[in-house]
């Protein structure tokens, strides 16, 4: 018997637009046509910006082939330098991108393989990317938008090369359009090219060669990293510094390594410009005469280039002193070293702890569940609510080195659980515009059952993501006491409608999702909020038409005693079938 893989992984993934991309290619090749796609036409609306009015401006939309002869999909293999920034803000895109290069397991995720622009060519390519919980693959044309007899935005270094740009362009057709691409996080790109979690880390918060086995250790075990100077201002960005770096602007770091010269060593680190130009031009950089006291062997076994391709090497000293803020992403969150690991740089990094995930999709409706933050009393307590149950403590064998030694000085903290929160708002990227609203999540200690407005009056957060922030993700990592708890996902002002998703990462042991899992709390209705939803049910829906939403059958269910199951036993079905009907007759 077959086994049945799961929608929504990466062995089978989410048809975007439901565009099957075997069904369509195998139409193409039968028929000896170019694939065309339809969805996402090669005109301005796919641009996403206004049109310049100037003629010689004008875009074309042109296939590989008619753009350079010798054309090709992958030259040889895949490499940091494949791609280069073109008309378009989105470094924290192409940045992740170079990021991934270096990762061939994660690379093949992203971009399948067997695709060419001469074998089996139809014009037609597939690329996949992680979107709140699911795998989605995306279908595109290989019309690509032309300025001038050069691409518009992302290209390759030696212009023949076309991989990048056409997952771009995929990127692009998901989001809505090129200009919805416009400025971001890294983090978010880091986050759909590995499903992984991503966070920051101040540069300043490690010694530079703590830093340095911080970043080494993470590479190793395969995360993708990014670091950038905090612009202290809108006109700071883009400015380009006396040693040559970029601030606001967003640097993969593709390798770390240990030179040997004449007298010591020096921990270096490898970083990329995504703009394919506009080097660091301090100690350690391609010219820097640093390099004339290392052997002819070490500078080929790092691979040095002396070209303007973007990349360089930067020490872990200078490095600490001009960047601000290091980006991190990996499939399950990596233990991050601290001021008492040891820093050899030879010594093993450590052991991945085991993780379990819990997740849930949701949403904050107006008048109804989107109820704003703690200073909206009267409604912070209606926003969507989530049970987690912490049944055990992190186990001993789950635990780092580190974390053991934490452990026995600190009792306590030992018989804890810890447990790594993210809450992502859905779809905030829309055509020409990004409109991502102040979002923060908090975290309660359950008592009793009742979790009206009294409740969150007097109660204070045992955790939360911090302040609220317009960002796509916030998140944060607490230890909580093994016991019952209540996740609490708003936006800053009430009755902002949008979608969210809410997923919790917890050391094994906990169970999330087995023995604790989501349990969704209804809060009572009250008479006004009953007159304002009936008043909203009617215009939208009609007056006799009535269909009950996924999200109440939901919460129908999990108002039951469920243990975690999200299923009903027959003793409890009775009941919530009589409430439908109570319901349906009161619809009626």
């Amino acid at each position: 018997m077959e086994t049945q893989v799961a929608t929504g992984s990466i062995a089978n993934p989410v048809q975007f637009r439901d565009q099957d991309y075997v069904a369509l290619l195998d139409a193409c090749v039968k028929s000896g046509l170019l694939f065309s796609d339809s969805t996402f036409a090669p005109d301005q609306s796919s641009i996403g910006m206004p049109t310049d009015p100037d003629p010689k401006k004008e875009i074309k939309w042109l296939r590989p082939k008619e753009i350079s002869a010798n054309a090709v999909f992958v030259e040889d293999t895949t490499c940091t330098t494949d791609i280069c920034q073109g008309q378009l803000g989105d470094c924290w895109l192409l940045a992740a991108l170079s990021c991934l290069t270096m990762h061939p397991n994660l690379f093949v995720k992203v971009v399948p393989p067997n695709q060419s622009l001469t074998e089996s060519y139809a014009g037609i390519f597939h690329f996949t990317f992680w979107q709140y919980g699911e795998w989605v693959e995306v279908v595109v044309d290989d019309r690509l938008p032309v300025r001038g007899g050069r691409l518009l935005f992302s290209y390759s270094c030696t212009r023949n090369e076309y991989w990048s740009a056409l997952v771009e362009k995929a990127y692009a057709k998901l989001i809505g359009s090129y200009g919805s691409l416009k400025g971001g996080n890294i983090s978010e790109a880091m986050e759909d090219f590995t499903g992984g979690i991503a966070y920051s880390l101040p540069v300043s918060s490690r010694t530079p060669r703590i830093m340095w086995k911080a970043l080494s250790d993470a590479l190793s075990r395969g995360s993708l990293l990014s670091c950038f100077i905090q612009a202290s201002n809108y006109l700071e960005i883009g400015t380009v510094t006396a040693e040559g770096l970029v601030k606001g602007h967003a640097y993969a770091i593709t390798d770390t390594d240990t030179v040997k010269k004449s007298a010591g060593e020096a921990l270096l680190l490898r970083l990329r410009n995504p703009w394919g130009f506009v080097e660091y031009s301090g100690p350690w950089s391609d010219k820097s005469k640093d390099w004339d006291d290392v052997n002819a062997a070490e500078k080929k076994r790092i691979e040095l280039k002396n070209s303007e391709d973007g990349e360089f090497w930067i020490s872990a000293e200078d490095f600490s002193k001009l960047f601000g803020t290091v980006e991190l992403c990996s499939v399950d969150p990596d233990p991050i070293v601290d001021e008492d690991t040891p820093t050899d740089p030879d010594s093993p990094a450590a052991p991945i702890s085991s993780w379990t995930l819990s997740s849930h999709k949701g949403s904050w409706v107006s008048g109804s569940t989107a109820g704003g933050s703690c200073t909206y009393p009267r409604s912070f307590w209606k926003n969507p609510q989530f049970q987690l149950v912490l049944a055990e403590h992190d186990d001993d064998h789950a635990m780092t080195p580190e974390e053991k030694k934490v452990a026995e000085n600190q009792k306590e903290k030992a018989k804890q659980c810890t447990v790594l929160v993210e809450l992502l708002q859905k779809n905030r990227r829309k055509k020409d515009k990004v409109n991502f609203l102040h979002i923060a999540f908090h975290i309660y200690r359950l008592q009793g059952l009742c979790l009206d407005q009294s409740f969150f009056s007097s109660q204070q957060p045992v955790g939360s993501s911090g302040k609220y922030q317009p960002l796509r993700a916030v998140w944060r990592e607490v230890r909580l006491d093994p016991g019952n708890y209540v996740i609490l996902a708003s936006t800053y002002s009430p009755n902002q409608p949008a979608e969210f998703f809410l997923r919790v990462y917890s050391k094994t042991g906990n169970n999330l999702g087995y023995r604790g899992g989501w349990v969704m709390s209804m809060p009572p209705v009250l008479p006004e909020d009953r007159k304002r939803v009936q008043k909203t049910f009617d215009e939208m829906a009609g007056p006799k038409d009535y269909q009950l939403p996924l999200e109440t059958c939901r919460q129908l269910i999990f108002g039951e005693d469920t243990g975690g199951r999200s299923s009903l036993t027959r003793e409890q079905t009775e009941p919530v079938l009589a409430s439908l009907r109570s319901l349906q007759v009161r619809l009626c």
